[in-house]
């Protein structure tokens, strides 16, 4: 597996700007080869901070130390850092902006799925719209708590799930041909192959101070089966 692309490093922590369809780190049944395995089989000690879902992509930061480890995790669990999302959904939004302030809470009867529940630990999603396509949207989106799930129980709550996301929308891939009026398969195609087929949602930045008050801040550009649709959509809507 070819190494993802190393964003930032030092002898403190790596930056790494994460693919779409790679775990973060091992799942429970050590299914598939994950980012940390990765960094682990070149740097032998490594120190998980934060996540992705697996088919988010984007900035994320281990820790190469115990001490830079316990540092970080501090300023994540504080909300000292800033964490900015891309995220395309469907429909438009009522509020060109604004905040999401929903509870979330593990769903009783889904396994490894949240929701939003009065009981639920508190959760707070920044947005704005970049752009509205119609039946897509373009959105930035402020991570202001850190639940697991967090952006799409959010967007799935206000109605607008994140586009081809499993969980908590309709899970289907996004064709060229439902965007463009008149759509030829090429001939060599024996089918339409989807413009997009994983979850719409991108670690765009991460920005923080380290334990010497020195700040960082890292951005990962946006993924080109994100930039292509995005490309369709502005040709198309």
């Amino acid at each position: 597996m070819k190494f993802p692309e190393i964003l930032f490093e030092n002898e403190a922590f790596i930056v790494i700007n994460k693919p779409a369809g790679l775990l973060s780190v091992p799942d429970r049944m050590q299914t598939a080869v994950s980012l940390k395995d990765l960094l682990i089989a070149r740097y032998q000690h490594i120190f998980t901070v934060h996540r992705l879902d697996r088919e988010t992509s984007g900035v994320i930061v281990f820790a190469k130390k115990a001490e830079t480890h316990r540092y970080l995790s501090g300023i994540f669990e504080r909300r000292e850092v800033e964490k900015i999302y891309l995220g395309i959904i469907l429909g438009s939004m009522i509020n060109p902006s604004g905040l999401i302030e929903e509870p979330v809470a593990e769903h009783p009867a889904k396994n490894g799925t949240m929701m939003v529940h009065r009981k639920g630990k508190p959760a707070i999603t920044g947005y704005e719209v970049l752009e509205d396509f119609g039946r897509y949207s373009l959105v930035k989106f402020n991570l202001l708590t850190g639940r697991t799930h967090q952006i799409r129980v959010h967007m799935k709550w206000a109605g607008h799930p994140i586009a081809c996301d499993e969980l908590y929308g309709d899970a289907k891939p996004v064709f060229v041909s439902s965007l463009k009026k008149k759509y030829n398969l090429s001939k060599s195609a024996e089918e339409e192959m989807p413009i997009l087929g994983r979850l719409g949602l991108h670690a765009a930045k991460l920005s923080f101070t380290d334990e010497s008050g020195t700040a960082f801040s890292f951005e990962a550009p946006m993924p080109k089966d994100l930039r292509a649709l995005l490309s369709q959509l502005r040709k198309n809507s």
